[in-house]
Formats: C-alpha cells, structure tokens, sequence
C-alpha cells in the first residue's frame, strides 16, 4: 500500500538520516529504479509532498505560476544561492511545470534500458576507475544506479557526457557583460563520441580497438569570420587519472598546436566565461579531481521538461532580465524530489582558479542539474544551470532512432564575480550548414580525428 500522506518533515529527516549512514539510493518509500523497472514510472519511491510544488509550499506556488523577486521567498530552500540572487536582485524569472514522474522523459530510453540490463555489473578498483565485476570497460548505462559513495554520484556523468553514443550539437553562444550589452556572438558545433558504454549503435559495447579511449570530443567555431575555422580536440583515456590529449587549429597559424595537458581553466575564445573544465559540471576526468564528498539532500527545483522551444523553426529561445532584458533565458523549471549535493576539489590543477566545485545531481538519474564553482578564498566563482528536455511537444517532435530525442536546451554559466553571463542554446542548425545530429556514426571521421580539425580549419 502507497501511504499517501506523511507529516511534512518526515522527508527531510529520512534524508538527513540516510545521508549519515553512507545510503544515498534514490527514493523515500521505496527505491527508484525498482520502481522504474516494474513500470517506468517512480510514484511509489516519493510521499506526494515531493512530487508536487502546490503540496510542497502548501499551495503557495502551483504549476502554472512564475517564480519572480515577489515570491522567490518561498521557494528559497529549493534553489541553489546564485539562482537565487538571480531571481531576487537581477529579473530573472523561471515558471514552474508540473514534477515529472515517468523516466523515460529523464534521458534516453536506450541509456535507461542499459541502467536496468546492466545494474550490479559495476565496480571501482583500487585506483577508483570504473569496470566490470570481471575487469571490463563499462559496458552501457549508469554504472551506479544507487550510489553509495560521493565519487560513485560522480562518475555516470564522466563516463557518458549527453547519454548518446554520438552527438552533434549546433550551440548559439551569447555573451552578456555586467551592463546586459551583448559582447560576443558565436555560432559553435560540438561533437562527442563514445567508443565505449555504447547503447544504441553497433557493434557495442565498444568500438574494437578503442576500449582503452573513453571519449573524443571536438568544439569548432563557424562564426564569426575571425573565429571561423578555429577547432579543437580533446582525446581521452580510459583511465581517469590520465589527462585528455588537447590539440587545436589556430586558422592564423595554419597548424594543429598540442596545448598543455592540464590547461582545461582557460576561456578557448574571447569574451567567454566557460572553461572547458566546466562542460557537463565534468569536464575533466574524475580523479584530477580529489576530496569527494556529500554535502547535502534533498528537493530542488530544475529544468528538466518542457524547454524545447518547438515553436520556433530553429529551436531558439527567448529572453528576459538583466539590464537590457537579454540576459537569461525564458526557463521551465519543476520539484525534483531528491538531489544529492556533491563538493569536489581540483588536487591535480595546483594552478586552477577554481578551488573547488558543487554539483547538485538529480539522485533518480544522477544528472547534473546545477554546479557552483568557487575561488581559491572560498568565494562563489561561476554559476552554471541548464535545461533538459525531452524533444515532444504534441504532434511535434525531433526522433533519435525509435524514440524521440532528449537532451540538454539552454545553459546559464554566469561569472558572479564579474557579472558577465555566457548563454547557450541547442539549436537546430548554425551557419555552414551543420545541424544537430544523433548516433550518426560518420561524425567521427568527420570531426573527432586531428586531419578532421585541420580540414575544418581550412
């Protein structure tokens, strides 16, 4: 029996609890993913308190309603700080949907298929790597399910960035300085490959001859003219304690330059706040990051659903707030019934700017849905939040295979200490003809080898 009704503390004290026994699975009354596995949906695991704003705030806020500077107040204890400054001292505004409770709304159906197929296969060997019970690479999904350490919240997001074994994202990038004046204006593609993990396309799970890789990653630039052509690589080993390998072509020297291992604290082009440390709150391998731990637990509010902007032709979404109204993004935000708050430290980057980092993660899909990054005196540094979705709205909807697609929509990354903001957006195509692409397997050869970026530079 689902008891529907419990007092309104008793949430915050089973996690509070749970949290000091070293048990950080997602659910209350019962766990997540069994529930899931019966029938895709996680009712059960949470008292309706946590699946319902109206419920949560006693009716204060509901589905349907703005959260703006007039009522950030109530919601207070389900935003991280810098949101909440945003909100109350900048314009910004977020609305509120209903909580989502199915899924397979939450990331694609073939990388949950393969959390299901797959749980309990997963270990860290004594150097904190991930493999299989039998010494394998990973073989396709969240690893870790129902996490029982801080660096086990940590490494699903490592292992698979965008939950797709390929990606080509077209990114419209916007960059707004302290006075909301746009700086810098670019049009980017990003591709991500997974040779490993690999859930969707053949042969998997892995690419033979490519089980000692994790990752290829490429970024290019297709305008403007002065940073048309500009491209770079990121190559990664399976092992997490190994830097990636960084090369980049410089159209004004007409050659591919290898960067220092360990630069990863650097804008790559001018006027931006991102680093690429910072992409998916893991963009470095996990253990160049040390002194992992749980520093809270609880609901939270999050762009998860409903951020697809169908109506436009290319996907581009609206603004508001700041001093010239352009510096968020219009947003949807919903109660995610249990985050796990994760701290990180940057041991392997003596150099980095960045003191350490906090990530909230939603505990049911151990998505990043939030980070705060700090300086070297414990001073909030950068903010970053984005917004997910499924890509379904009514009759409309972008298909991946069989399903329709999911994935990230628009990201804030704010400089709170120079108030600058970078905005980004997924949108259907950029100059130069890219568009977004999905498990299409010739990317790689198109984008993710060094004769690719020079060809893309030229």
């Amino acid at each position: 029996m689902h008891i529907r009704k419990y007092d309104f503390n008793y949430s915050r004290r089973h996690f509070m609890q749970q949290t000091a026994k070293g048990l950080l699975g997602a659910g209350v009354l019962g766990s997540v993913w069994e529930a899931v596995a019966q029938n895709g949906g996680f009712e059960a695991a949470y008292p309706d308190e946590l699946l319902s704003i109206e419920m949560y705030t006693k009716g204060k806020v509901k589905p349907g309603d703005v959260i703006d500077a007039s009522n950030v107040d109530v919601v207070q204890d389900l935003l991280d700080p810098v949101r909440y400054m945003q909100i109350k001292q900048m314009g910004r505004k977020i609305g509120i949907v209903q909580s989502t409770t199915d899924m397979t709304r939450l990331s694609p159906v073939d990388y949950i298929e393969a959390t299901l197929r797959n749980q309990g296969q997963a270990k860290l060997d004594e150097k904190g790597n991930c493999f299989t019970l039998d010494g394998q690479p990973w073989i396709g999904g969240n690893p870790f399910p129902n996490p029982t350490s801080a660096l086990e919240v940590f490494v699903p997001i490592t292992l698979s960035w965008g939950r797709h074994d390929v990606s080509f994202y077209a990114v419209k990038d916007y960059e707004i300085d302290a006075e909301g004046k746009q700086g810098y204006y670019y049009e980017i593609c990003w591709c991500e490959y997974a040779p490993v993990a690999r859930v969707t396309l053949d042969p998997k799970p892995y690419m033979p001859g490519m089980e000692k890789k994790l990752r290829y990653q490429s970024v290019f630039f297709t305008y403007p003219n002065d940073a048309k052509g500009t491209s770079f690589l990121n190559i990664w080993d399976y092992d997490q304690a190994v830097f990636p390998e960084l090369m980049g072509y410089l159209p004004a020297f007409k050659r591919v330059r290898r960067f220092p291992s360990s630069q990863r604290f650097e804008p790559l082009i001018p006027g931006t706040t991102l680093y690429l440390s910072d992409a998916w709150a893991a963009g470095d391998p996990y253990l160049t990051w040390g002194n992992y731990k749980i520093i809270g637990r609880g609901p939270f509010l999050a762009g998860l659903t409903q951020n697809w902007n169908s109506q436009h032709e290319n996907w581009e979404g609206t603004t508001h707030g700041g001093p010239q109204g352009t510096t968020f993004w219009d947003t949807n935000v919903e109660l995610v019934p249990e985050v796990i708050i994760v701290e990180a430290e940057p041991t392997s980057y003596p150099r980095a700017p960045v003191g350490k980092k906090r990530v909230w993660f939603d505990a049911r899909t151990l998505l990043p849905v939030n980070m705060v990054t700090y300086d070297r005196r414990g001073e909030p540094f950068k903010s970053f939040d984005g917004a997910y979705s499924l890509y379904e709205d009514g009759d409309k909807k972008v298909m991946d295979g069989k399903y329709p697609y999911w994935s990230w929509c628009n990201v804030h990354a704010h400089d709170v200490q120079s108030n600058r903001m970078t905005r980004l957006e997924q949108t259907r195509t950029v100059g130069g003809g890219y568009e977004m692409k999905v498990n299409d397997e010739s990317l790689f050869d198109k984008y993710l080898t060094e004769a690719a970026i020079r060809r893309l530079g030229t």
